[in-house]
């Protein structure tokens, strides 16, 4: 589960951001401020995973903020949400090492794809020892020369870490997986888990099989092509 805070000083703001969340599976709102202090206290007082967090705060900046942040939870997550799009305030949160900046006024798919790909990072750091190339490219953004050059990228609606998410799963299990088991290792639904898969067989990376389970009915299992 991930727990988000959100920093904002305009309480209808705040709710509007509360209400995407809601959209967004194994998350919890663990608070809502509206000024720094409110932030650091509740920085202080509760487990927080990532924050949400306005530049334009009553009794100081966002920018202040981030390093007071950090000193009470120096691994929580920081994605700024703000209509500030000054050149030195954006590359001073840059450097401060925020993980993503939206401009407001927002739109849902961005704030949705933001909080998505924080949480899938954070999942395959916590569940990998060894942190593999293609992970750090997804993660900086990094694209190599043939992508450059065109080659082909993922449709809308695969995000490159959670199709990568859905790889690691599926080559820590040892036999076929069903899209239910895959959604639930992920934290999304069957539908969404079924969409990754298939995307892998029409890529030629995966494979499905018809098994027949102890009642007879046949589950749809998922495999990787061992490279």
């Amino acid at each position: 589960m991930l727990r988000v805070a959100i920093a904002e000083d305009d309480f209808r703001v705040a709710d509007i951001h509360e209400k995407f969340l809601q959209k967004i599976s194994k998350v919890k709102l663990v608070g809502k401020v509206q000024n720094g202090r409110e932030t650091i206290k509740l920085v202080k007082s509760r487990q927080i995973d990532l924050i949400l967090l306005d530049i334009y705060m009553p009794d100081m900046m966002g920018t202040e903020l981030i390093d007071k942040i950090k000193k009470y939870n120096p691994s929580v997550g920081i994605i700024m949400i703000s209509a500030a799009n000054e050149k030195p305030i954006i590359e001073a949160t840059i450097q401060q090492g925020v993980f993503d900046y939206i401009i407001k006024p927002v739109k849902i798919e961005r704030f949705i794809a933001a909080i998505e790909r924080f949480k899938n990072a954070k999942s395959q750091l916590e569940e990998s020892q060894v942190i593999e190339q293609t992970f750090l490219d997804q993660y900086f953004g990094y694209v190599d020369s043939k992508q450059k050059l065109g080659q082909k990228e993922t449709p809308k609606g695969i995000d490159p870490l959670t199709l990568e998410k859905v790889k690691m799963i599926i080559n820590k299990c040892n036999k076929g997986m069903t899209a239910e088991e895959i959604g639930e290792r992920m934290g999304a639904s069957r539908t969404t888990a079924r969409r990754y898969l298939e995307y892998l067989i029409s890529i030629e990376e995966g494979k499905a099989e018809l098994e027949y389970g102890d009642v007879g009915r046949p589950e749809r299992k998922y495999y990787l092509y061992k490279n």
